[in-house]
């Protein structure tokens, strides 16, 4: 599957938080631990990441699922 990214995600979020890799967002997004639908029409994924030393990563994509819009370490996610 390919994956596209918003304008915002790439000129916003990647500069707000460099470390963010877009391979651990795909690998969220095909692998996710929990998903949900957000407001807005869009869509939340969270995963965990071993490179951010096993925490979990929240992503965000439209309604498509394949058009990642926001990305951050979610410190506040419980199962």
């Amino acid at each position: 599957m390919r994956y596209k990214f918003t304008k915002y995600f790439e000129n916003e979020i990647l500069l707000k938080r460099p470390y963010i890799k877009k391979e651990w967002c795909i690998r969220v997004i095909e692998n996710p631990i929990r998903v949900e639908p957000q407001e807005k029409n869009r869509v939340r994924f969270w995963g965990t990441i071993d490179e951010l030393d096993g925490r979990v990563l929240r992503v965000i994509t439209l309604l498509d699922k394949v058009t990642i819009h926001n990305a951050f370490p979610d410190r506040r996610f419980k199962l």
